[in-house]
């Protein structure tokens, strides 16, 4: 299939720019929503191409772009850079960035800043932040016009709380809070609501309590969408597995393959070849549609 055709297949018709409120209406409309990470300009524009409705610059970079165990170590600076590459690539999915640790905890004046920051400097078009309890954050974010994704459940973030990423409110009195701490986010304004890492009845129960959308990772189909880290699910990190990963690509071998040819082909000296070697003779300039497309180097 032609890149063309997959992403006539993946695009829904008649979608453009998705907005924060548009989610809203394709939980209404009943239609699934479709999440994915991104952390760099080529990731972007691809999955952006692939007709995704958004495209999270998540703090999990710490442990995919940066090599971290977690996500303690993502600064709010991290974030901006990172979310910015992601801007420059993308045309139709909503950008969302995530407020990485002790940038919203302290205060919700210094959480303002910080989301005003990936707003104005990263280009992004909503922030998410983790946990709950922080109604009053989320309304002076809304209140300057931020839009707010919520995340419940396993935040990781809280990652020495739980002593490692494990499955969230299993017990009674930890599926009440879940609930009661949803209902909240959605009171002070949040447009949206991941759900990782918890039954999936109980994240099924949550959504159709809300009238905002979910996104589950972890947590079953009944949430009104998904999301999954790149690496994960095109096969690129494959060390390891968590249950709720589903690869739709093994492209790790891909890669180890494509560079270990690479490699060889140089040490036999077979490239470069005549065909991507330049002469001396000099040529014309290329056309001007050429010059401004993607790539770089001479042609």
């Amino acid at each position: 299939m032609t890149s063309e055709a997959t992403q006539a297949k993946a695009t829904p018709p008649g979608r453009g720019r998705v907005t924060a409120p548009e989610l809203g209406r394709l939980k209404r409309d009943g239609q699934a929503i479709v999440m994915v990470t991104a952390y760099d300009a080529t990731f972007g524009r691809l999955v952006d191409e692939a007709g995704v409705d958004v495209i999270l610059v998540g703090d999990s970079l710490g442990m995919v772009m940066q090599g971290h165990p977690h996500t303690l170590e993502v600064t709010l600076d991290h974030m901006i850079y990172h979310s910015r590459c992601v801007r420059r690539a993308v045309q139709r999915a909503l950008l969302v960035a995530d407020m990485p640790f002790m940038s919203y905890q302290v205060s919700p004046e210094l959480a303002l800043i910080s989301a005003g920051r990936l707003i104005q400097e990263g280009g992004a078009e909503a922030v998410k932040l983790e946990g709950g309890g922080r109604e009053e954050t989320v309304r002076r974010i809304v209140s300057a016009g931020i839009p707010v994704m919520g995340h419940l459940g396993l935040t990781p973030q809280s990652v020495h709380e739980f002593g490692g990423f494990r499955v969230q409110a299993r017990e009674d009195a930890a599926a009440e809070r879940l609930r009661r701490d949803a209902l909240g986010l959605q009171e002070a304004g949040a447009f949206a609501l991941v759900i990782e890492g918890v039954p999936a009845p109980l994240a099924e129960e949550v959504s159709r309590s809300l009238a905002i959308p979910t996104i589950g990772i972890g947590a079953g189909v009944g949430c009104d969408g998904q999301v999954l880290v790149i690496q994960d699910l095109l096969g690129l990190e494959d060390r390891f597995k968590p249950r709720f990963v589903k690869r739709f690509a093994e492209l790790a071998d891909t890669v180890r393959e494509a560079v270990g040819e690479y490699a060889s082909e140089v040490r036999e000296r077979r490239f470069p070849g005549d065909e991507h070697s330049f002469s001396a003779a000099k040529r014309e300039p290329a056309p001007a549609s050429a010059a401004a497309g993607a790539g770089y180097g001479p042609r």
